[in-house]
């Protein structure tokens, strides 16, 4: 069982107000990114991959306190940056909250403070509690935005063996939201972003299950938390982005763990859902622009079929006037370097520089 405490917060999600856009506290002095949950008295819960609150500040030091939560205790992490520079990793402990503190190093009268959520909705929720710091207002300008779905190289997760190797630690100690492609390009292209990715997951079936034991992306999209859990607050598409960028397939093409039961490639299903799950997002965000991409960890054969398919995604639109067409965008092919079989930071690097001007020229066209 896990403490009181906790079992109180979650309750307390139920009744909290969903926020999903760049928003803003009452008295302008949080500012909100990403899949997250806003609590009493400015806390928030960050859910996804780089999710996040900042802040303006005065003075040479502030605290803030986090806590990680989830239906049982482990450990979780942010990512702080500091006057735009980014400065790590924090570890949250399992347990209570915990405050940390910020040291500052410029020269600056006034200071921002990120905080970004370093894991997935799926390794739990980290609880943002207050600050110590004595806080200024903080403003932002409307920037084009650009929502990325995908799975777990979109989380980059795996992406990080720095602090501990990768065959130490656990799934959440490898993680890296803030140097992922896609949070990455968007620092670059000067975009705001949402990220809506889950490690293993697939358009029509997992890494290693059938859609028989596991939820696949259509089911837990539309639940703010990406899950199916009921209990939870649903999605709001409040964000509304100019372009959303959907790579899901790797794990359709995968061969599973070689111990489980996996079935052949189902083409046809793979198709079928894509496109209904592109119908889904249109309702939502009838001035999209989107794009469809291949992976650059599909490589053969599979790629061959894989590339057929988006095509047949793709044309299943060509009748619509309704909505942009539909964008193909294929990485290349990439022998990754981090841990089990993903790229590492180096390699989302890679990957942004390949994808960021295909998104610019459609940005620039909107």
């Amino acid at each position: 069982m896990f403490p009181k405490k906790i079992a109180l917060l979650i309750s307390f999600l139920l009744i909290s107000i969903v926020s999903t856009s760049q928003t803003q506290n009452s008295s302008k002095t949080f500012l909100y990114h990403g899949r997250i949950d806003k609590l009493q008295n400015d806390n928030v819960i960050l859910i996804g991959t780089a999710s996040s609150v900042s802040f303006n500040f005065i003075g040479n030091e502030c605290s803030i306190a986090l806590q990680s939560v989830d239906s049982y205790q482990h450990h979780n992490y942010v990512q702080v940056v500091l006057d735009g520079k980014y400065i790590g990793k924090i570890r949250i402990e399992k347990g209570d909250v915990q405050t940390f503190p910020i040291k500052v190093t410029s020269n600056k009268k006034e200071h921002r403070l990120e905080i970004y959520k370093n894991t997935e909705a799926q390794s739990g929720n980290i609880l943002f509690a207050g600050t110590t710091a004595k806080l200024t207002t903080i403003s932002f300008k409307k920037k084009k935005k650009i929502e990325f779905i995908g799975d777990s190289i979109t989380c980059g997760a795996a992406s990080d063996p720095s602090d501990i190797p990768c065959d130490k630690g656990e799934y959440m100690d490898h993680h890296n939201s803030y140097y992922a492609y896609g949070p990455r390009l968007s620092r670059t292209l000067g975009v705001d972003y949402l990220m809506s990715c889950v490690s293993g997951i697939g358009m029509y079936r997992n890494w290693n299950d059938e859609n028989k034991d596991e939820a696949i992306m259509p089911d837990i999209y539309p639940n703010l938390y990406l899950t199916k859990d009921p209990s939870k607050p649903k999605y709001d598409f409040a964000f509304q982005p100019d372009i959303i960028s959907i790579a899901l397939g790797t794990n359709d093409f995968s061969g599973g763990d070689g111990k489980k039961e996996r079935l052949a490639f189902n083409p046809e299903k793979y198709v079928s859902n894509y496109i209904n799950f592109i119908k889904m997002l249109y309702q939502h965000n009838p001035n999209v622009q989107i794009v469809i991409t291949n992976s650059p960890m599909v490589g053969g054969e599979r790629a061959v079929v894989f590339e057929d398919c988006l095509n047949k995604v793709k044309s299943a639109f060509d009748s619509d006037k309704t909505h942009k067409p539909i964008q193909i965008f294929k990485f290349k092919p990439m022998t990754p370097k981090g841990c089990s079989g993903h790229p590492d930071v180096a390699d989302h690097k890679v990957l942004a520089d390949e994808y960021a001007p295909f998104l610019k020229s459609l940005l620039h066209e909107k």
